[in-house]
């Protein structure tokens, strides 16, 4: 189910009134609301993937429970890397055995030899990525001795599936969305009220501004031979803001839809377009997944606590990882490396942010460089991303292919939106104006959005780009 689609609009006051008017103020009823609230969500989809969630939250719990009681090292190490093989497991086959059978295929015929695996015709389960990450993270935790199991398992089970954040995040620690089960919820006219604005801007920036720009982006690099250089440039441009406001505005949504269940997330994107450095860009972009990173990956290889060799190792095959964890693709992979390598340069060559000034330039010298790698993640394939580089740096031409004027139009339009926006927020952060102290500025706002929604929003059921994922 998707929260741009129409069965979301009814699907979402119901489970609201049953949440707080039938369950009360008992919270295992809440919690029974919400775990089965959420399986219809993500069963919506393709039911058979409920067997998938359902065996990872039930692995987890039962090595919770054993990780607590156990004291061996050795025993404690074999129920953690029970969980972990079951998680990877899924994730492996579901996401990632084509793309290696295909690799090996090609390593083969490089080499002169024959060898040709079975391809499986496999539908990637809809979330896999994102549950499995916050799922793992409870038992790692728990190995680490930094949580205590849960012994209530309709909590880890609502905790698990909690349906605004399943399928795309953010990726919470069990550390802060599990308690949240098992403390007593209320409801108050402020938090819901923040909720349902956060939850149009996030409608805004998917079907106003992400899917408009997606029209003329899509046109572009799905007709590559057909362009030059200046048009995969704008192209590129909107790709950057396309996917910022796709997965930025489903986090929105997430977080304010959570905020009706009185359920805090953590913040998952703030404004990375403004950063000042490559640090500051992965502080800003998709922060539950680089914390999770940083974690789970980056500290365990040893963080900064290394040989600046080692270090920049570190750094590297992190990004490495996180690239390939958004998709079975070489293109992910060199989006990855790519920034692992500005993290090195940055860390150890140019001190962005210290040594560039004014603040624009550096802020314009990050943009730059991030859209040049999202390129590499936006590009069909690996030669259609070198080709297009290619077409920039040799032919850049002196007009764009606009298509429709109007697509066109209609895309700056919404970016101009945007950006007043982003920039009140980012450095006037109290001019807001859906939450400002007038009610009449307030209301003028919402009807603002409620009205650009539906008169230039896009609604084809075009689902998230980080679904995929």
């Amino acid at each position: 189910m998707l929260f741009n689609a129409l069965e979301f609009a009814f699907f979402l006051p119901i489970v609201f009134c049953l949440y707080w008017l039938v369950a009360g103020g008992n919270i295992r009823r809440q919690n029974w609301i919400l775990l089965l609230a959420s399986y219809f969500f993500y069963g919506w989809w393709d039911w058979r993937f409920l067997s998938l969630i359902a065996t990872s939250s039930l692995v987890d719990y039962f090595v919770g429970l054993n990780l607590a009681r156990e004291e061996q090292a050795m025993r404690r190490k074999k129920w953690l890397w029970l969980s972990i093989g079951v998680n990877l497991g899924f994730l492996g086959f579901f996401k990632y055995y084509n793309f290696f059978a295909d690799s090996f295929t090609e390593a083969f015929s490089f080499l002169g030899h024959s060898f040709q695996p079975s391809s499986l015709n496999i539908i990637l389960p809809v979330g896999i990525s994102f549950y499995t990450f916050q799922t793992m993270s409870y038992t790692i935790d728990i190995y680490r001795k930094k949580l205590e199991p849960t012994k209530d398992i309709l909590a880890f089970f609502a905790f698990v599936s909690f349906f605004p954040q399943l399928v795309a995040g953010p990726i919470e620690r069990a550390s802060n969305l599990l308690p949240q089960f098992s403390r007593q919820r209320s409801f108050t006219y402020e938090q819901a009220s923040v909720g349902l604005k956060m939850m149009l801007w996030g409608l805004f920036m998917k079907v106003a501004v992400a899917d408009r720009l997606a029209i003329f982006v899509d046109i572009i690099y799905n007709n590559a031979d057909m362009h030059n250089g200046l048009s995969f440039v704008v192209a590129t441009v909107f790709f950057s803001f396309q996917i910022y406001c796709d997965f930025a505005g489903y986090s929105l949504m997430a977080i304010g839809c959570a905020q009706l269940f009185d359920f805090r997330l953590m913040e998952n994107f703030r404004r990375p377009y403004f950063a000042g450095s490559f640090k500051d860009f992965w502080s800003r972009w998709h922060i539950s997944l680089s914390t999770w990173f940083k974690d789970y990956v980056y500290i365990p290889l040893g963080g900064n606590r290394v040989s600046p060799r080692r270090q920049n190792f570190n750094l590297f095959i992190t990004f490495v990882i996180s690239g390939f964890w958004h998709g079975a693709a070489w293109t992910f992979v060199i989006w990855g490396a790519i920034h692992g390598l500005y993290q090195i340069i940055e860390k150890n060559v140019f001190k962005i942010g210290k040594e560039f000034q004014p603040r624009f330039f550096n802020i314009i010298l990050i943009y730059g460089f991030t859209c040049l790698a999202w390129i590499f993640f936006r590009a069909n394939s690996l030669d259609q991303a070198v080709a297009i580089i290619g077409q920039i740096c040799m032919n850049m031409g002196t007009h764009i292919h606009i298509g429709d004027l109007g697509v066109f139009l209609y895309g700056i339009m919404a970016l101009s939106v945007l950006f007043i926006h982003d920039l009140a927020q980012e450095y006037f952060p109290r001019f807001n104006l859906l939450h400002h102290h007038q009610f009449a500025i307030r209301i003028a706002s919402i009807l603002f959005l409620v009205m650009y929604i539906i008169s230039l929003g896009i609604f084809d059921g075009s689902q998230f780009i980080y679904f995929q994922f």
